[in-house]
């Protein structure tokens, strides 16, 4: 499993080398014509609240309905990792993943994020049918619509911290000039802004998950999947890795899915997701400001 793990975490490295007042006047003057006063704020239901324009829910952007992944399918040892997922995520949403090693955690984030088809199931992504979508079309989803971080940085060891964060936005044809200055401004929003020609092996683990942040949001993508960011860090680097995801997710708005398995670290998001046994066996709320359930 751990081979296979690899194996997809390596297919991201491939696939960046690849490729109106006047109206409320008016209703106020017809207001009064009629004898009618509009109604307090403290007059107004919960329902009708829910209803005005800006309190809507956003769009659900992951939809994954009934979800299994099974692994050697037809032989003897057949084996199934996911057992039914029902997950929605809305946009702009901070959900943790939590749950012990071998609970499925990342093999789920590896079918969130297109890495692996799913076995069975529906899944849908920012309105895309998963089960319906070819290799190409996947792979510009994973460029252009999901940012990863992996626990092992994923960093190309022979180049430095600028043109990591420049790939992805290569492969995708962005102009030089372009692409040099977003690295530049994307690494300096890390606090990396003066290590940008650092090779990895010269970095810190923290100074490469922090590169490793900004290459994920190279593309500017909407959705970023973080597996165990923290994982082989420190408590203090750790604590500077979250609150960069803190920061990404209230002043940007980005859709951000944590797997981890620290409850400590899950308790920080809006929505936390226990997972067991391929199994969601609970759902809470988070400490995060926009916490809901």
């Amino acid at each position: 499993m751990k081979k296979k793990q690899k194996q997809e975490e390596q297919l991201i490295i491939e696939d960046i080398t690849d490729t109106a007042p006047d109206a409320l006047e008016k209703e106020s003057d017809e207001a009064k014509e009629a004898g009618t006063e509009p109604a307090r704020a403290d007059q107004v239901k919960p329902d009708t609240l829910r209803e005005e324009p800006g309190n809507e829910d956003p769009p659900v952007v992951i939809d994954m309905k009934g979800i299994t992944k099974k692994y050697f399918i037809g032989q003897p040892n057949e084996l199934e990792v996911l057992h039914g997922i029902d997950i929605k995520v809305r946009k702009g949403e901070f959900v943790a993943i939590v749950g012990q090693s071998g609970s499925g955690k990342s093999t789920l984030m590896n079918v969130i994020g297109a890495l692996d088809r799913p076995t069975g199931g529906e899944y849908t992504l920012d309105g895309v049918d998963m089960f319906r979508t070819g290799d190409s079309e996947l792979s510009e989803i994973r460029c252009k619509k999901i940012g990863f971080v992996f626990q092992t940085y994923n960093l190309v060891a022979r180049t430095s911290a600028l043109k990591n964060v420049e790939l992805p936005m290569l492969y995708a044809g962005v102009p030089m000039r372009v692409r040099s200055k977003k690295a530049r401004e994307l690494l300096n929003l890390v606090e990396m802004g003066d290590r940008i020609r650092h090779l990895p092996d010269e970095l810190s683990g923290g100074q490469k998950q922090r590169v490793a942040i900004a290459r994920a949001m190279a593309n500017d993508p909407s959705i970023i999947l973080a597996d165990e960011p923290t994982g082989a860090l420190d408590s203090v680097t750790g604590r500077l890795i979250m609150d960069i995801f803190h920061k990404l997710h209230d002043e940007q708005g980005k859709t951000i899915i944590l797997i981890t398995h620290s409850p400590e670290l899950a308790a920080e998001c809006e929505r936390i997701l226990t997972l067991k046994d391929g199994v969601i066996i609970n759902e809470q709320k988070g400490s995060g400001r926009n916490a809901v359930l």
